[in-house]
């Protein structure tokens, strides 16, 4: 992952209602949500919802699926790797048995 990428995606993840929406996936993973279910989730309204999980879909960290009228969404574990994966080299060298590096 390139820093601008990082960036992205800690951009995305700076905001309460979208780290919320991302735990709630989490935790429904491997199931996916829909956008209706996700806004309950975290009490937002569904053009709020809507926004929100647009910015963490740009970020790379979930993806969605459409089914007919429906939109599902699921995290995208391999970005949040990716993601704490590149905090760990950028952040410890690679040395992520040094304790309290960051």
């Amino acid at each position: 992952m390139d820093e601008k990428t990082a960036l992205t995606a800690f951009t995305a993840l700076s905001n309460r209602t979208r780290m919320r929406m991302l735990k709630s996936l989490v935790q429904a993973s491997p199931h996916t949500m829909s956008a209706g279910d996700i806004a309950t989730a975290v009490g937002a309204t569904a053009s709020r919802a809507s926004f929100h999980l647009a910015n963490l879909a740009e970020a790379g960290l979930i993806t969605s699926e459409r089914h007919s009228r429906e939109v599902l969404y699921q995290v995208s574990f391999d970005q949040l790797t990716e993601l704490t994966r590149f905090l760990l080299v950028d952040c410890c060298s690679g040395r992520i048995d040094i304790q309290n590096c960051c």
